[in-house]
């Protein structure tokens, strides 16, 4: 059960994110002309679907917070210590208590960084890359289109967001009130120089292959359901 720690917060999470930011990126492509007739450019929609994504995020960060903490409590459990929070309210409460209510927004700034790159070539990536293999007849707007679109938008999104998330789990899981850590990183440029000079560029891309191994199966199994859902709803293609 250790390796579903902080599942209750992932999903609590995306109670609020994943919903706010499909819908806000398909009303700001929809909103900006983004049909068959008048098609926008790949980095007009990463830029859209970035947007949506710092908006979804910004709401989402403090159930993000709890997540990686609780998370990060596996390592004082095989110190034989106690976990810091017992669960998400827990967590949230004692946040708050102990740290303000501005501690529930502890590293929204490298947060909303990573869901920028993230939701730039989740969304994007996969919309351009549904109508580019639709418009090239490779197959029709079917599971198979979606199965090949959601595969280029999990690697997309882990190469474009692996640097920005270690910035992120390590800025998060500074915990006030610790003098070490407390001075460790300033910011999210702090921590992303010293991250590099310690450790080497390569450190950015540390846990690429975990990262993946969510976002993979997250990508396929979401969107393969949604554009089902969606026509079972008798609503358009995303």
């Amino acid at each position: 059960m250790g390796m579903y720690r902080g599942l209750s917060a992932s999903v609590f999470r995306h109670l609020f994110y994943t919903p706010i930011r499909i819908v806000g990126y398909e009303h700001l492509r929809n909103s900006f002309g983004g049909n068959d007739s008048s098609p926008l450019s790949l980095p007009e929609k990463a830029f859209l679907g970035g947007i949506s994504g710092v908006i979804a995020q910004v709401l989402a960060s403090p159930a993000d917070l709890v997540k990686v903490r609780m998370q990060a409590d596996g390592r004082l459990m095989m110190q034989g210590l106690q976990p810091r929070y017992t669960g998400i309210f827990n967590a949230l409460s004692t946040i708050v208590r102990t740290e303000g209510i501005g501690g529930l927004w502890r590293g929204v700034v490298p947060n909303v960084q990573k869901a920028f790159l993230v939701n730039m070539g989740e969304l994007a990536c996969y919309d351009h890359a549904k109508r580019f293999v639709i418009g090239k007849q490779v197959c029709g707007d079917n599971i198979y289109a979606h199965t090949l679109a959601s595969t280029m938008s999990g690697l997309a999104a882990t190469a474009l967001s692996c640097p920005a998330d270690v910035v992120k789990t390590r800025m998060m899981n500074q915990a006030a009130g610790n003098e070490a850590n407390k001075t460790m990183y300033k910011n999210s440029y702090d921590c992303l120089v010293k991250t590099v000079r310690v450790e080497g560029v390569m450190a950015l891309w540390k846990g690429f292959f975990p990262t993946w191994a969510r976002l993979g199966p997250w990508q396929f199994v979401f969107w393969v359901s949604y554009e089902r859902l969606r026509n079972i709803a008798g609503l358009s293609s995303f």
